[in-house]
């Protein structure tokens, strides 16, 4: 059978190289999932670690609050298999420069084989009284090779119980570097400078946050990585020895609680692309079987066995899963490749890396070529259990009406039984792996029952094509007469519309949750405090914030708005550890405070008290000058909330409140990009006339967190473009094979009258009718398992909201309307060229 096999290969090409493209774009989707996997990983550790990308190892505190100290540095400098060690410290400061002041962050130089700051002018600082600042603050700040910057060292010892006043360190720019692409880096001016300034600035304290290890050449990582836990086991700080991949990926752990719920994702992903990849490999093998029903029934007719005709099809099938498996796999390299390359065009996404992961191209290629057996196998024995003579009739549809359809109704209902349940069951338990499961036997039940309904749908809609004559009416009832043919068509469309809608919508409501969530961490973008003293509007007070200076910082480029908080009161905190220490209570006008807090939850209000997510619980009796009052504290989810009250509350205990404020709170536009951030912050500072210290803000490191969490939604684009790409396709082929099978049908029709116009219109009518049931029912389906796996993913983060992009959900049925009429175009224009006698004589 192995001739029999070549020979099919060779004779009916065009029908293997529908069912080819279909493999090789299956296994191109999975393997562009695979590979997102090692390739955001990638990605990450360049963006996340890209200080320490040069490293074999990275010691870090298993507490972020924790540090090392230089002797932890020479501890690990006597590990055997350690070539270089490099104990990396920052020190925050305030920097003067060009009649500028602004925040940044000075780190001290690393050795030549890690050191991963680049020049785009000048050269690394060497000497001590030297230094190198980014490119984006040289920018900003007019700052050239040769400017001086003065940086504010901490203040001395008192002498004779006068405070020394803050010194200051002279250096001289010797470079300019290269942005960083650390997303937390990127909210301060960064400084390089040699380890003695940095030791300046931190008051002599050996404050390490991180130690990388080079390795020595031939030596062993894993051994060399349990030697430097070892060497460390005694330390009173926790430490964790990783890989440079393991540290990024624990890092973006850092920002979802503990839990690495980019692998989570990203292996749901990974999954779903396989359901989808066997769905479509199957879906189109099945129709090319199908055509061959008489031809194999012929072959058993002039004397070869079923087994012989089960090796022919299976033997096909290895050959074109084979060849179409190795293509796929080499275009979905190439499609990722493509997708990081437009990435990068953008300079903050200069770090997307591809990774090419082995492993991941010989699974996709062994699932490409397994799937296809499996798809051939089943219409091939089902071809086979038939008697030959009966086999050359005409097979009878899916329908309510005989054996098939009944049964795959019953399996549809028993998989919709099984997988709704446990669909919903894990979304509200926020378990991923319930829900996982669950959504995919719910879809496959839906399929299996597509044929009963789909047909339906469309010639209820085919109504609205009634207007166009016979076209229109012919191709309504196509649908309803062949609803194999229908469903088969229809399936590539809802698949691919099905999985497009669901990452926008759980992605739409990915971001938003995790943006609740930092809004929670997070809820003033910028803070600034006055350095003036008591805010009474005198005693030289000039510094406190009054409205007029509150409007002019809400007239700047890229500030929504801003509000003033007066001094009240106090307290005495009575939270553990405090001690009762007494605590001032500021108030504030509640309507101004919902324009500025991020957090639309935990706003204040009247009788109650806005606390830190370590202050106090229950009721607190605020103090002031005209008596007190009893709050009921509510916690905020963040360190950095200072006490808040309205000013209602605050009148009822102080009845010479100050017009003036010795803070200000800022919120920033949504749209501002992280880049502006530290252009904004000295333009307040200007405006309010504060020094830049005085400027601080959660929308730094928040910017940061949003960094981070668009890098993992670059996993849900490449995987959106990928899909989008199939579903067109797959269209294409489908309504391809069912013209095919329709030759003579449609010769008939050219017979009896039917212009080539009309057939024309009749393919292109019937194509959106199909595309239009398929697109409505994908985007309904798509929106319910999108929202239903951003909760089970992240429900444990807290609410997940429904945020579907609905501009977005539009276009894709536009698309997959118009996709399905272009799709139509060729077979159309086949079709309509055939003479009806060629037609007819077609077997």
């Amino acid at each position: 059978m192995l001739r029999v096999a070549l020979s099919q290969l060779r004779t009916h090409g065009r029908r293997f190289i529908a069912v080819g493209l279909a493999i090789m774009l299956a296994v191109a989707f999975l393997v562009s999932t695979l590979l997102v996997s090692s390739s955001t990983k990638a990605s990450l550790a360049a963006s996340l670690g890209e200080s320490y990308h040069r490293a074999g190892l990275v010691v870090s505190p298993v507490k972020s609050t924790e540090n090392f100290t230089a002797q932890d540095v020479r501890t690990l400098a006597k590990v055997p298999g350690v070539q270089t060690v490099y104990g990396q410290a920052n020190a925050m400061t305030v920097v003067e420069g060009n009649n500028a002041s602004f925040m940044g962050m000075v780190q001290n130089s690393a050795p030549a084989e890690l050191e991963s700051a680049r020049t785009r002018s000048g050269h690394l600082p060497g000497a001590t009284g030297e230094v190198a600042v980014d490119a984006s603050t040289a920018e900003q700040f007019r700052l050239s090779v040769g400017s001086v910057l003065k940086l504010q060292a901490p203040s001395g010892p008192e002498e004779n119980g006068t405070p020394a006043k803050p010194g200051k360190i002279e250096l001289k720019i010797s470079g300019i570097l290269e942005p960083s692409s650390d997303p937390l880096r990127g909210s301060f001016a960064q400084l390089l400078a040699p380890a003695s300034v940095v030791s300046q600035l931190s008051a002599g304290e050996d404050r390490v946050a991180m130690i990388q290890l080079k390795l020595a050449p031939g030596a062993d990582l894993g051994q060399v990585k349990q030697a430097a836990a070892k060497a460390l086991e005694s330390n009173p700080v926790a430490a964790a020895v990783r890989t440079p991949e393991e540290a990024a990926v624990a890092q973006v752990q850092t920002f979802t609680d503990g839990q690495d719920q980019l692998t989570i994702v990203l292996l749901a992903f990974a999954v779903i692309a396989l359901f989808v990849s066997a769905l479509v490999v199957s879906n189109t093998f099945s129709v090319i079987i199908a055509q061959r029903t008489r031809e194999l029934a012929l072959l058993r007719c002039i004397g070869a066995t079923r087994s012989q005709i089960r090796s022919s099809v299976l033997l096909e099938a290895a050959i074109v899963g084979l060849v179409s498996s190795v293509v796929g796999a080499l275009v979905g390299i190439g499609v990722l490749a493509g997708l990081i390359a437009l990435a990068k065009t953008d300079p903050t996404r200069s770090f997307a890396t591809l990774a090419v992961d082995p492993v991941a191209l010989v699974a996709g290629v062994l699932i490409g070529v397994i799937m296809t057996f499996i798809a051939a196998l089943v219409p091939a024995r089902a071809a086979t259990r038939v008697a030959p003579l009966a086999a050359l009739r005409p097979l009878d549809d899916a329908s309510l009406s005989n054996r098939r359809g009944r049964v795959r109704l019953v399996i549809g209902f028993v998989l919709m039984l099984i997988g709704l349940p446990m669909l919903l069951g894990g979304a509200w338990l926020n378990s991923l792996p319930v829900a996982l499961p669950g959504g995919l036997l719910t879809f496959l039940g839906i399929l299996f029952c597509a044929g009963l309904f789909i047909p339906g749908a469309v010639r209820g809609l085919g109504r609205l094509a009634h207007p166009s004559g016979v076209p229109g009416r012919l191709a309504a009832l196509n649908a309803v007469r062949n609803p194999a043919r229908t469903s088969a068509t229809a399936s590539a469309l809802l698949i691919g519309v099905t999985l497009v809608t669901m990452m926008m919508v759980g992605a739409g409501s990915a971001k938003a949750a995790l943006g609740q969530g930092l809004a929670e961490r997070y809820p003033v973008d910028i803070s600034v405090s006055s350095p003036a003293g008591p805010a009474d509007g005198q005693s030289g007070s000039s510094k406190a914030f009054t409205a007029a200076s509150a409007q002019s910082v809400s007239g700047l480029k890229g500030v929504a708005a801003s509000a003033i908080l007066v001094k009240a009161g106090s307290f005495a905190d009575t939270a553990e550890g405090a001690n009762g220490s007494e605590m001032t209570v500021y108030a504030v006008d509640p309507s101004a405070a919902r324009t500025v807090l991020n957090d639309q939850n935990r706003q204040p209000q009247n009788g109650t008290l806005l606390v830190s997510r370590t202050g106090p619980k229950g009721p607190v009796t605020v103090n002031g000058p005209r008596g007190k009052i009893v709050l009921e504290a509510v916690r905020t989810k963040t360190d950095e909330m200072i006490p808040v009250m309205t000013l209602d509350d605050a009148r009822t205990i102080n009845n010479s409140l100050p017009s003036a404020g010795e803070q200000l709170w800022v919120k920033l536009n949504a749209d501002v990009a992280a880049s502006d951030i530290r252009g904004i912050v000295n333009s307040i500072a200007t405006t309010l006339d504060v020094p830049a210290a005085f400027v601080s803000g959660a929308v730094m490191e928040r910017a940061a967190f949003e960094e981070v969490i668009n890098v993992m939604l670059l996993v849900v684009t490449a995987l959106l473009a990928v899909a989008v790409f199939i579903a067109l396709i797959g269209v294409a082929n489908t309504l391809s094979l069912s013209v095919l099978e329709r030759t003579r049908e449609n010769s008939l029709l050219r017979a009896l009258g039917l212009t080539r116009r009309q057939l024309r219109l009749m393919l292109a009518l019937e194509a959106v009718l199909i595309a239009g049931v398929s697109a409505l029912l994908g985007v309904v389906l798509g929106s319910a398992f999108g929202w239903l796996g951003a909760k089970s993913a992240l429900g444990v983060m807290g609410p997940v909201p429904f945020d579907a992009p609905w501009l977005g959900i539009a276009g894709v049925l536009l698309v997959a309307v118009v996709a399905a009429l272009l799709a139509s175009i060729v077979p159309a224009r086949r079709a309509a060229r055939l003479s009806p006698v060629e037609g007819l004589a077609v077997s």
